[in-house]
């Protein structure tokens, strides 16, 4: 047999069957490696199971939870990134309960968050390690839940009735949405969701005929990082290495040494990480790396820049790196997360598009040096799925060129909202008004975007997220933090929202003083410490600008709101340098 190449994929319908099929037909072929880097000066520990291995693991893991709970519970992962982390997601899917993917307590700025989606999923179970048992006992004191820790489960459990035969219509798992901390939103992802997504973005970047090896750092409870390291290589029986996003941070290198070490790569990362790498690592560690082999170089959750692309390769490209293996792409959870990509093979689009143009829902060509020009990549098309740019007002169908609301259709499509019916009828049953864009429910995105040539170009967001770090925050728990921070800052008069820097998004804060006070008796440094310490706290988030203006002074909307938009586009022409104290 060829240990290259993996057989054809079965036709399983559930990604426990993937596992069972593998380990029964290539049970000593490697399919995860996990890389732990124990020492800052570790080029890494490798801990491999096979696709045997893997197998035992999950069906003794599946009766362990089969006697805590019934089929159709939710099981809550806190597990470290790691193998239990893999074998306990799909433990949960063979017993036939629903997997909730989330993370240890101690995660810096994320326990309300955790606190917030436990209540909202209501587990039975709750999935750890032996090294975080303590802590997830103490979290969870208060919490009618099991826990069971993983690796205390040994492989005399397995047991032959497991996986349990699933419909593909059946829940999954639910993929909690990753900015709000008050209201989180749990997608629920069908079976056959997660099937034909990871059909799909193994056809889009060149994994369905030809074998590839899949490495990461994203976080496993992260929608692209749970489907391109576990989804993606279970359903076609390709090895996954995977290492903790705390030590690529520590140093982005040790992603790049994996990228060089294995055959014909595949590897996401947001653009940060891009950044990120072309800054950190050094002249001698750029020197030992061998980059040739990498196939696709996926670049999504969060807006993708050309000159970020063009730094990286500029920064990589001697060390063979192939000019053509970026891949722009584009996604949300709803849609379990991949919908569009930029082919591997094919060269970077790029589109220099008019500012003023874009503001009134027109994508026309400007110079790439004229200053009004906004550059943006192309995120390729969809595979297996449909695409339409719509008017969000009208639901009306828009011609290419025209800037719109990105809606989509397709398999790979979530049910809905857990526990949120007119939620998820208003956001996954829309309708357009043109019948001729074809039948049945699509999903509403609230991403904005155009096709240009073919491709699509996201363009902005309704929903004014704030993307940092590959991380979605929602503006108004940033200003719900912000306002309860300081007494002086004014209740409900304040916008938190993102502007583009050098190294990234860089968030600020414009808020409005109280009434009751004068700007010449507040002490802004220690308001202004108050607030980055509370959104640090809470949000895990570095506020690169705090601005504290008079009252009146942040834009509000006809109906009320204040204006994120108008307030961005204010504080980017400088006017609250005059109206205020920036600090």
């Amino acid at each position: 047999m060829d240990h290259r190449r993996p057989p054809l994929a079965p036709p399983c319908r559930t990604l426990p069957e993937f596992v069972r099929h593998w380990a029964l037909t290539t049970p000593d072929r490697r399919a995860f490696t996990f890389v732990d880097h124990p020492a800052p000066d570790s080029r890494g520990v490798h801990r491999t199971l096979t696709w045997r291995r893997l197998d035992v693991r999950v069906r003794a893991l599946a009766a362990r939870l089969a006697e805590e709970a019934e089929p159709g519970a939710r099981v809550a992962l806190l597990c470290p990134q790691g193998p239990e982390y893999v074998t306990g997601f799909l433990a949960a899917l063979a017993a036939g309960m629903i997997a909730v993917p989330l993370y240890p307590p101690g995660l810096p700025g994320h326990a309300d968050r955790l606190a917030g989606v436990l209540a909202d999923a209501a587990p039975a179970v709750v999935v750890t390690t032996s090294r975080s048992l303590e802590e997830v006992r103490d979290f969870c004191e208060h919490v009618p839940v099991r826990v069971v820790a993983a690796d205390q489960v040994p492989d005399a459990r397995a047991d032959d009735r497991y996986p349990l035969a699933a419909d593909s219509d059946t829940t999954a798992y639910l993929q909690y949405t990753s900015g709000s901390t008050r209201a989180p939103a749990g997608v629920e992802i069908t079976h056959g969701n997660v099937v034909a997504n990871a059909r799909q973005a193994l056809s889009a970047y060149g994994a369905d005929t030809h074998p590839v090896t899949c490495v990461g750092w994203l976080p496993l409870y992260h929608d692209m990082g749970l489907v391109l390291s576990v989804a993606a290589p279970v359903t076609r029986g390709l090895m996954s290495v995977i290492m903790d996003p705390a030590a690529f941070l520590h140093q982005p290198v040790r992603w790049l040494r994996l990228l060089a070490a294995h055959p014909r790569v595949v590897s996401a990362a947001p653009n940060f990480a891009y950044d990120y790498c072309v800054s950190a690592v050094t002249d001698a560690q750029r020197a030992e790396l061998r980059l040739e082999d990498v196939a696709a170089l996926i670049n999504g959750s969060e807006p993708v820049r050309p000159g970020t692309v063009d730094r990286f390769q500029a920064a990589f490209g001697a060390q063979g790196l192939p000019p053509d293996s970026h891949c722009p792409s584009y996604g949300l959870a709803e849609a379990t997360v991949f919908v569009s990509a930029a082919r591997p093979g094919e060269p970077l689009r790029r589109f220099a598009l008019d500012r003023d143009a874009l503001a009134t829902g027109k994508a026309l060509p400007a110079r790439p040096d004229d200053p009004r020009a906004v550059l943006l990549a192309g995120c390729g098309a969809p595979a297996g799925q449909r695409l339409r740019i719509v008017d969000p007002v009208t639901r009306a169908v828009l011609s290419e060129g025209e800037v719109g609301e990105i809606w989509v259709q397709g398999p790979n499509v979530g049910r809905g909202y857990w526990k949120r019916t007119e939620d998820s009828r208003r956001v996954f049953g829309a309708e357009p008004a043109d019948p001729a864009a074809g039948p049945g429910a699509w999903l509403r995105t609230g991403d904005l975007g155009t096709v240009l040539e073919r491709q699509l170009v996201v363009t902005g967001r309704l929903k004014d997220l704030i993307v940092v770090d590959g991380r979605n925050h929602y503006p108004q728990d940033i200003e719900a933090t912000v306002q309860d921070a300081h007494p002086a800052v004014r209740r409900d008069r304040l916008a938190a929202f993102s502007v583009p820097g050098a190294a990234g998004e860089r968030v600020v804060v414009v808020a409005e003083h109280a009434r009751t006070t004068e700007l010449t008796g507040i002490d802004l440094p220690a308001l202004v410490g108050a607030v980055r310490g509370a959104v640090s706290a809470r949000h895990g988030l570095r506020l690169a600008d705090v601005v504290v203006v008079p009252p009146g002074t942040v834009p509000r909307t006809s109906s009320g709101k204040v204006s994120r938009a108008l307030t961005r586009a204010r504080y980017t022409e400088g006017a609250y340098e005059r109206a205020g104290v920036a600090e």
